[in-house]
């Protein structure tokens, strides 16, 4: 395996071989970021191959830190375009989404970090965008405000809202 540096330095020449190592070495990284910030594998897919198109289009920005940290504000912020771009001009979660959340149960109380996701995902996608940005990634809720387009006040209903959600769901489980 070449080192990351030279590696850089070729995508930066539209190297294809640097460009296939460099996909090769982050894609299941950055996969996992991808099923954060989508509503189903096929999204989290073509969040991937957009995302790899939009760093090897960018390289050249990218200066000597942390690849790994670059690429996956990258993916985040493609994340966030794509959330942008299809939003409803109110931001508010119907009822009939947290009562379908609340409808499905697991069987199994101990839960693994795959099915701790899986409920994640099964949030609203506005709650569970929060509930990343803030839980996961560590961002403020004045960033958030700031990548939604939402109020600060907003992004912490949102956060509340499904903390509130995952609680509930987790509570239903232990009864079970």
């Amino acid at each position: 395996m070449k080192p990351i540096d030279k590696i850089i330095k070729a995508c930066k020449k539209n190297k294809a071989w640097a460009q296939a190592e460099l996909f090769e070495r982050y894609s299941d990284k950055m996969f996992g970021t991808c099923l954060y910030y989508s509503d189903s594998k096929a999204d989290a897919e073509d969040l991937l191959h957009d995302g790899f198109l939009q760093i090897f289009k960018n390289i050249g920005k990218y200066k000597q830190d942390n690849i790994e940290a670059w690429m996956r504000r990258v993916f985040i912020n493609l994340a966030l375009m794509q959330f942008r771009k299809t939003k409803l001009d109110t931001l508010s979660i119907e009822e009939d989404e947290v009562s379908d959340l609340n409808a499905n149960t697991e069987d199994n109380v101990n839960m693994n970090a795959d099915e701790l996701q899986a409920l994640i995902n099964k949030l609203p996608s506005q709650y569970r965008l929060v509930f990343n940005l803030y839980a996961i990634e560590g961002y403020k809720h004045r960033e958030i405000a700031e990548m939604l387009d939402i109020t600060e006040g907003t992004s912490k209903s949102n956060l509340s809202r499904a903390r509130n959600i995952l609680q509930n769901k987790l509570q239903k489980l232990n009864d079970i």
